[in-house]
């Protein structure tokens, strides 16, 4: 039985004990840009970063990728054999699509469906779930599998499932300032 992904948040009562404050499960988001995937967007914290002990923290979830100290956390469960053709669709509704509901989503996308990106982000991508293939700009790959942590260093990548069965991922993104190597 698949993971169903959840989010608790902790937080503060009047008198400064620590509760829960939210306990629920995020519902999936779902774009023509990478069919049959579920994006569960679960936590961000603001651009310049986060702080404790807000009375009601509200996450910020947009746009998709943190700025400079920023964070988003999300669970991303990968339809299997991602890395198949699909169905043509008209390249503007898909990126109005993207832009409503994951803005900034495509942004670091290059041209082509080879899903290359890069980031300017600290990324733990940690494998729940089935498999995920990695692939780096110069044809490098890993297969992670359940227990595996990527720590993702602004560099150009993709992901694909090349398996017959979901993969659930957890990111956990960090805006960062590129700088010369």
């Amino acid at each position: 039985m698949p993971a169903e992904p959840r989010l608790i948040v902790t937080g503060h009562d009047d008198a400064g004990r620590a509760v829960f404050v939210e306990d629920r499960h995020p519902d999936p988001v779902s774009v023509r840009a990478l069919p049959g995937a579920d994006f569960y967007l679960l936590w961000g914290t603001p651009d310049g970063g986060a702080t404790v002990g807000e009375r009601d923290p509200a996450p910020v979830l947009r746009p998709y990728f943190p700025g400079l100290g920023g964070s988003r956390a999300l669970f991303l469960r990968w339809a299997p054999h991602s890395s198949e053709s699909q169905t043509a669709h008209d390249p503007q509704v898909v990126a109005d699509e993207v832009a409503e509901k994951l803005p900034g989503l495509l942004d670091p996308f290059e041209d082509g469906d080879d899903g290359m990106h890069t980031t300017d982000t600290v990324d733990y991508a940690i494998c729940l779930e089935g498999e995920l293939c990695l692939t780096l700009d110069d044809g490098a790959e890993v297969t992670l599998t359940p227990g595996t942590c990527v720590v993702q260093l602004g560099t150009r990548h993709a992901w694909q499932n090349r398996s017959d069965r979901p993969a659930l991922m957890c990111y956990v993104q960090i805006g960062a300032r590129r700088v010369a190597g």
